[in-house]
């Protein structure tokens, strides 16, 4: 076959098909004009999920009448004049093609006027043919009208899903640019019905509101440390990350180009969501889809969170344009970043320094039945100054510095016993971290309240009263966090080593010969945990050593393990291979449900409770404990 080249109305539909998916797209483009154009209140109206009709009214500067026609020409655009402006991109829209491509595949008529103008233009474009041009009435900005989509694309129309569906996707869109700019007013009418409508005011929190709902919205906090409440928007985050509302996206002459400026709100781990898709994140205020940062802030609740439950999010990274590179795709959703693990480290650990000092225990309530239900809203019982010093001492990460001793051997009894160098009658000695040293107390970490045992229940839960109230305590959880954090402060210690038992007797462990190399390329990280491993041919490995805290329980059933999660490579995609292997090890390790314990080892177990950092869940994810407040109890009683 000869080689041609493609007619204009081919080509036209091709570019089309790279920017225009569903209708959903279209609302993104033309949002997208109207905040250039500067409007401050935008309506969106939609029929048949967009099909049939789709409409976007802005109060922008609007277009003059002789550059209506060339609006849809290709590559025209008022918001580049040279290459170098690609280099720091501060429009939403660049590329001069959403016009062009909407028109090619619709009827569009596009109706404007400027404020100097006496009058108003309209322009009609079918099939990316121009049709007419006259006058109009209407007022300063700018009206798109957008009728039968994919009319001449057949194939594509198949394609859409049902009216509901592609108006849930445009109601989507909507919310987001709501929420990246809460100073103005967006509203969505769906066949006749006003579904959502943004306040403008400039207030995060109405937004948030009208998205997620009050119960939903009470449970999320603030990256910048102020808790969320009416009145608290982005104004109020401006003391910290200089983000305003009411502020243009940052220039190359007033960015600062070392900074990663991060705020907005994440929700407590008792709010989750069986996917990622409520994690919404915005670079310079344009929303993005970034794999990256998703994966970032899921790992900021790393240990915090069920295996299978993921976070809600709106997260604002405001940057250096020339830092960021959005030409990369016609959707303009995804970006590159120039330092893309500075923006990661920034994004992680303001998520974790949140959600770490905020996140409450679950308290219980009863109801007028007198069965235990969780409250609606949990109060932190963090007493006044503690969780800025936690998050404070979290700056630098996930791990803060802690001042544990590495166990000694195992005593008779059922949990070993910790004991600090005060307690030792050893000077403390300050924790070092990468290298750096840190002094970190145990009596400058924050604790739980002073909990005195009282019994155990089902020889599994640990009753303790508190000034708070009855807290009940899951042992194994608790004995898991525990032994978790001890793990993961001897690998950050100075010798960077884990307690190790040796066996008098090597073991041989066989894995078969599908997971001989797979064991092999791991067993540095085995040898981290505590486990010394050699090969010993064929699929046969010989074990030297177990970690200490294994003993009394049989190495060669949890290496087996260890082996089966690393063949099906199971909960290995969020987090280190390490981390996965160093739970497991301390899930078996643990004090298992229907153990009974002395009154001394519940003592011992709930005081090392107190010193962990993250005592209110076991690694993963489970709470170690619930609290049944004192007025509760009355009420439970009928004494209120």
């Amino acid at each position: 076959m000869a080689i041609q080249i493609l007619s204009s109305e081919v080509a036209a539909k091709i570019a089309a098909g790279e920017v225009v998916e569903r209708p959903a797209n279209v609302v993104k483009e033309l949002l997208e004009n109207s905040l250039d154009a500067g409007a401050d209140e935008i309506r969106v109206e939609v029929r048949e999920g967009g099909r049939r009709l789709l409409r976007v009214i802005d109060n922008g500067c609007g277009i003059p009448a002789e550059e209506l026609p060339l609006a849809f020409a290709r590559h025209a655009t008022s918001k580049l004049r040279s290459v170098d402006d690609l280099n720091h991109i501060v429009t939403f829209g660049f590329r001069g093609e959403a016009l062009y491509s909407i028109a090619a595949v619709s009827q569009v008529t596009l109706t404007s006027r400027p404020a100097d103008q006496p009058f108003a233009a309209s322009v009609r474009v079918e099939g990316g043919a121009l049709q007419s041009t006259k006058r109009a009435a209407a007022p300063v900005g700018t009206t798109v009208s957008v009728e039968n989509l994919f009319f001449n694309v057949p194939a594509r129309q198949k394609f859409l899903r049902a009216a509901a569906t592609e108006a849930g996707h445009i109601a989507a869109i909507v919310q987001r640019y709501a929420l990246a700019h809460p100073e103005k007013r967006f509203s969505f009418i769906n066949d006749g019905r006003l579904v959502f409508q943004s306040t403008g005011s400039g207030d995060l929190f109405d937004v948030l509101l009208l998205i997620y709902g009050r119960e939903n919205a009470v449970q999320m906090v603030s990256l910048t440390g102020s808790p969320l409440r009416s009145g608290a928007g982005l104004e109020d985050l401006a003391r910290d990350v200089d983000f305003r509302a009411d502020a243009p996206l940052s220039t190359p002459e007033t960015f600062d180009r070392s900074a990663v400026r991060v705020s907005g709100y994440v929700s407590l781990p008792s709010l989750t969501r069986a996917n990622r898709s409520a994690i919404d994140l915005f670079v310079n205020r344009r929303y993005v889809e970034d794999r990256s940062l998703t994966h970032a802030v899921v790992q900021a609740y790393h240990t915090l969170l069920p295996v299978g439950r993921f976070p809600m999010a709106a997260i604002f990274v405001e940057i250096d344009p020339g830092q960021v590179d959005v030409n990369v795709h016609p959707q303009k959703t995804q970006v590159r970043f120039v330092d893309e693990r500075r923006v990661f480290a920034a994004v992680q650990k303001a998520v974790r320094r949140a959600v770490v000092s905020a996140a409450p225990i679950p308290e219980l309530g009863v109801d007028e039945e007198g069965r235990l239900q969780p409250t609606d809203e949990t109060p932190s019982i963090w007493p006044d100054g503690w969780a800025s010093r936690r998050a404070a001492m979290l700056a630098a990460g996930e791990q803060a510095p802690l001042d544990l001793a590495p166990p000694p051997p195992r005593s008779t009894g059922v949990l070993p016993s910790y004991l600090s160098p005060q307690e030792r009658g050893q000077p403390a000695r300050p924790a070092s971290l990468s290298g750096s040293s840190a002094p970190a107390l145990r009596s400058e970490l924050p604790k739980l309240p002073p909990l005195r045992v009282v019994g155990q229940i089902g020889a599994t839960y640990i009753v303790a009263e508190g000034p708070e109230g009855l807290f009940l305590i899951d042992q194994h959880a608790a004995h898991e966090r525990i032994l978790y954090e001890q793990y993961m402060m001897q690998r950050a210690g100075e010798h960077g080593e884990v307690a190790k038992q040796h066996l008098l007797e090597p073991l041989t462990l066989h894995v078969g010969a599908r997971l001989t190399g797979l064991v092999a390329a791991h067993l540095e990280t085995l040898q981290r945990i505590g486990f010394e491993i050699e090969p010993f041919g064929g699929d046969a490995f010989l074990v030297r050593a177990a970690p200490a805290v294994l003993a009394g329980e049989d190495p060669m059933r949890v290496l087996e393990e260890i082996v089966a999660a690393l063949g099906e490579r199971r909960n290995l995609v969020d987090e280190t291979v390490e981390a996965t292997l160093v739970k497991m090890v301390c899930k078996r390790a643990a004090v298992k449900a229907g153990q009974l314990l002395s009154d001394l080892e519940m003592q011992e177990l709930v005081r090392q409770l107190e010193r962990c950092q993250s005592p209110r869940t076991c690694p993963h994810g489970r709470p170690t404990m619930i609290q049944l407040s004192a007025s509760e109890l009355e009420k439970a009683f009928g004494r209120i």
